[in-house]
């Protein structure tokens, strides 16, 4: 019989062969742990999959259990999902660790009987003592509970991006979405998803690598969170070329930036960032690297170590859950495991009240120019034909002059051929190889 690869239960991994009545207190145990953590149902003791027959059915009814039994809300918090390992049907349920400590079991209240927490591999009823300090410290000054600054409030664009994705908001949405404050008054997470707001997001472009000379100041913004989003990541697409190697064996394609880690820390800068102080994230464009930065730093309670490893503690969970819905956010805690995937932890820099993100930008190795660059000094100084063309040829080491017309469809080929000749003269690129099989390279370039 297949075991899964997480092997056996730990403090945030809990096997079920069957769907039963305590999922409640495991789900109530990894909500009010610090790592969240995950139930497998169809899955014995030892991790062997013995699967589950109607996994639609066990899906709706996890669903609505979590849901509708515990409490403070936990929509945003969890995913339900169906997997298979050889044939046989498993349900597998991730669970965020929560921003409102202590969560419990609505019909039992807030004593150890519906409060739980997570020993080891097992479920414990949680101290008195605890579930005490735990609410002593629940965050109140949240989106959710901040009453928004505008109640003439509209959601079209939100009704929009909902109906793309086949889901359609009833009359009811503000409050099945956890829009409205306990005194049914849009809240602040209402007020960032509405057609009209005060929050912008700033994208800053820079010609060097610091920021004495601003070239672009564009604002995505004064509408709705998802529409801001959107637009930041249309602008970063034009941002993030794609720049293409051809060698003698095979061509090769990149991006400054890896497009996909890119993306993940764009929406986890907007989705985590703290809202509570009017600060929005902010992106930066210089000419070696792009910074993203969120305000807030890291949840309350939230270690390095757990943020690195991808443990899901959302701080905004009606923003989180509605990302969601419009998928512009997959499974729980999946950003950080694809940007750590090709870049390692030191892209990141944690403060007290901010997090930044830094991605290099990767670059061909080219010839390394002198002072006053490309557009700049008696010797190295070119137009923008002459740049171009050096561009290309840098991004593709070998290029012959047929593909060079190709690439750069606009210009003649004598006017190419014209243009090689004057880049080899200033000692920027060379030919090598027969006039039939070779092309031409940065000076400096060494052949594959």
């Amino acid at each position: 019989m297949e075991k899964l690869a997480t092997g056996k239960e730990t403090n945030r991994i809990e096997f079920k062969r069957e769907l039963n009545d305590k999922l409640e207190r495991v789900v109530v145990s990894f909500l009010n742990n610090s790592e969240g953590g995950e139930i497998y149902i169809g899955v014995d003791n030892d991790g062997s999959v013995v699967g589950v027959e109607n996994p639609d059915d066990i899906q709706l009814m996890a669903k609505d259990r979590i849901k509708n039994n515990i409490i403070p809300s936990t929509l945003g918090l969890f995913d339900v999902l169906s997997n298979t390992e050889n044939g046989k049907k498993y349900i597998k349920i991730n669970i965020a660790s929560g921003p409102e400590k202590p969560y419990y079991i609505s019909k039992y209240g807030m004593p150890p009987k519906g409060c739980f927490m997570r020993i080891g591999s097992s479920t414990e009823p949680m101290p008195q003592n605890v579930i005490e300090d735990f609410f002593s410290k629940r965050t109140r000054n949240s989106i959710g509970k901040i009453k928004s600054p505008k109640q003439n409030l509209t959601f079209e664009q939100l009704k929009i991006y909902y109906e793309e994705n086949n889901l359609k908001l009833n009359d009811h949405f503000a409050e099945n979405l956890e829009l409205l404050t306990e005194n049914d008054k849009f809240n602040y997470a209402a007020y960032l998803l509405s057609d009209t707001n005060g929050i912008s997001i700033k994208v800053a472009k820079y010609s060097g690598d610091d920021r004495y000379d601003l070239i672009e100041n564009n604002e995505y913004g004064y509408c709705s969170l998802i529409k801001a989003t959107k637009n930041v990541l249309a602008k970063l697409e034009i941002e993030n070329p794609t720049l293409t190697k051809i060698t003698s064996k095979e061509r090769k394609e990149h991006n400054l930036v890896d497009k996909i880690a890119l993306r993940e820390a764009v929406i986890n800068a907007i989705v985590h960032n703290d809202y509570t102080n009017e600060i929005p994230p902010k992106v930066e464009i210089f000419s070696d690297r792009i910074e993203i930065t969120s305000a807030g730093g890291l949840v309350q309670g939230m270690t390095e170590e757990e943020f690195f490893s991808g443990y899901s503690a959302p701080r905004n969970k009606e923003l989180m859950r509605i990302f969601k819905d419009i998928n512009l956010v997959e499974q729980l805690g999946s950003g950080m495991i694809r940007i750590l995937k090709n870049y390692n932890r030191s892209i990141f820099t944690i403060t007290p009240n901010f997090v930044k993100v830094t991605f290099p930008f990767k670059k061909p190795k080219n010839k390394k120019i002198p002072d006053g660059g490309l557009n700049g000094g008696l010797n190295y100084g070119l137009n923008d034909g002459l740049k171009s063309l050096f561009d290309v040829i840098s991004s593709n080491p070998g290029i012959k002059a047929k593909e060079l017309g190709k690439l750069l469809g606009n210009r003649s080929i004598n006017t190419i051929e014209w243009q090689i000749k004057v880049l080899i003269q200033k000692g920027l690129i060379e030919r090598r190889g027969s006039k039939k099989t070779g092309g031409y390279y940065p000076a400096e370039d060494k052949q594959d």
